[in-house]
């Protein structure tokens, strides 16, 4: 609704509380830091406006009318809910800017998220940060539904409108196995059809790798066979260095393993495993300075 014409403006109310609780317009004018004329202007103005006489003035000082002490009662109703605005605002700003709330697929929650947020501590000490880890869908539904400020997530990201994405970085699937499986010792790669014809260790429907390994084999026209689906990536490790079965997972997570002779990694011939790790943020939405930041850590 549009503002009446007669709508006074918040400086001219404040400056006629200090006329008010001063009685001179020069006293108020020193408080304020401006000349004595131009509060005698403003006060003028204010008078036209409202179309009343608020203030009497003589050689003795200034001193309200009857309905200026009027205004004055309702100018102190105003000011002070517009203190309780500015008040309330800044807080908002502080507490939006100090908070942050993260949902990570886990492959990056394992091992790339704890070295960003110690980036993002040494520059936020004090700031507030929530972190939830889930797979990539799921990372992705938080986002949409408003429940995490900035996402992290493994692979392609689905077409969603009101998802914004980010590549900060890229990885790699590899598929290992125990020393003691008939794979570890192969001299040559593996093709994508004996791949696909073997039951396969695997994480859960809706996580990065599992879609990555999906959508791989489809374009070579198979599907995933799958002999456990495992919801984390240790459970992964585990049954893989148990010999349950060639395992899919990412290079990072098994950099340690492959190392120290626990699991051995086959190629595979003719197949692109690489995905990309992106961050996602809903659409519309500015990021705040704090999400901002740990976007630029995690990009490097």
């Amino acid at each position: 609704m549009p503002l009446p014409e007669e709508t006074p403006d918040l400086r001219s109310l404040d400056l006629l509380m200090s006329v008010a609780e001063l009685g001179s317009l020069g006293k108020a004018a020193r408080r304020h830091g401006i000349s004595q004329p131009a509060v005698s202007l403003r006060m003028s103005e204010l008078e036209r406006r409202l179309g009343i006489t608020i203030l009497e003035r003589s050689a003795s000082g200034t001193r309200l009318t009857g309905p200026g002490a009027s205004v004055v009662d309702w100018s102190r109703t105003v000011l002070e809910a517009v203190d309780a605005f500015v008040t309330g605002t800044a807080a908002l700003r502080a507490e939006t800017g100090a908070r942050l709330r993260v949902a990570a697929s886990l492959t990056i929650a394992d091992h790339l998220v704890p070295g960003w947020l110690v980036s993002l501590r040494q520059l936020a000490p004090d700031a507030s940060i929530n972190l939830s880890v889930t797979n990539s869908a799921a990372v992705t539904d938080h986002v949409e539904a408003g429940h995490a400020d900035l996402g992290f997530v493994e692979g392609p990201v689905q077409q969603r409108p009101r998802i914004r994405s980010r590549t900060v970085g890229h990885d790699r699937l590899a598929i290992v196995v125990a020393p003691g499986h008939p794979w570890a010792r192969r001299s040559t790669p593996l093709s994508v059809e004996e791949l696909a014809r073997t039951s396969l260790v695997l994480r859960e429907k809706g996580s990065g790798t599992r879609q990555v390994l999906e959508d791989a084999l489809a374009r070579h026209g198979y599907h995933v066979s799958a002999n456990l689906e495992l919801g984390s990536t240790s459970a992964i490790i585990g049954a893989a260095r148990r010999g349950e079965g060639p395992a899919v997972i990412s290079s990072l997570a098994v950099f340690d393993d492959l190392a120290g002779g626990r699991l051995v990694e086959v190629a595979v011939e003719g197949i692109a495993l690489d995905r990309t790790f992106r961050a996602i943020w809903l659409s519309g939405h500015r990021l705040a300075a704090l999400a901002r930041t740990l976007v630029t850590i995690a990009t490097g």
